[in-house]
């Protein structure tokens, strides 16, 4: 699913299953100014540190993740959000089952 209709109504955190061992994306929108995508983290998964060149939300929509930025460690839990800034490495583990959306802005 790319570029979701507008005025179309969606249940974020139905939009992905949880597979074991598995990290499950849906992109919704992919455009030259950012990225929306929903994924579901099986326990234990994660993404290595890394850094990207521009912003990012993670907004956790079922469990909860923990989250490092530069060295810093966050526990973001399910109606919460953080921003990872550009150009700081940044990772993600999966203490539970999670969902979340990210929002990359690209501008």
């Amino acid at each position: 699913m790319k570029d979701v209709a507008a005025s179309e109504i969606l249940n974020l955190a139905g939009l992905v299953e949880y597979q074991a061992g598995a990290v499950v994306s849906r992109t919704l929108t992919k455009k030259d100014t950012g990225t929306m995508t929903v994924f579901a983290f099986d326990k234990g998964e994660g993404l290595s540190e890394h850094t990207a060149p521009f912003d990012a939300t993670v907004q956790v929509l079922d469990g909860s993740v923990d989250v490092t930025i530069s060295g810093k460690a966050y526990r973001v839990s399910a109606g919460e959000m953080i921003i990872m800034p550009a150009n700081e490495p940044h990772g993600l583990k999966a203490p539970e089952r999670f969902k979340m959306l990210l929002t990359m802005i690209r501008s």
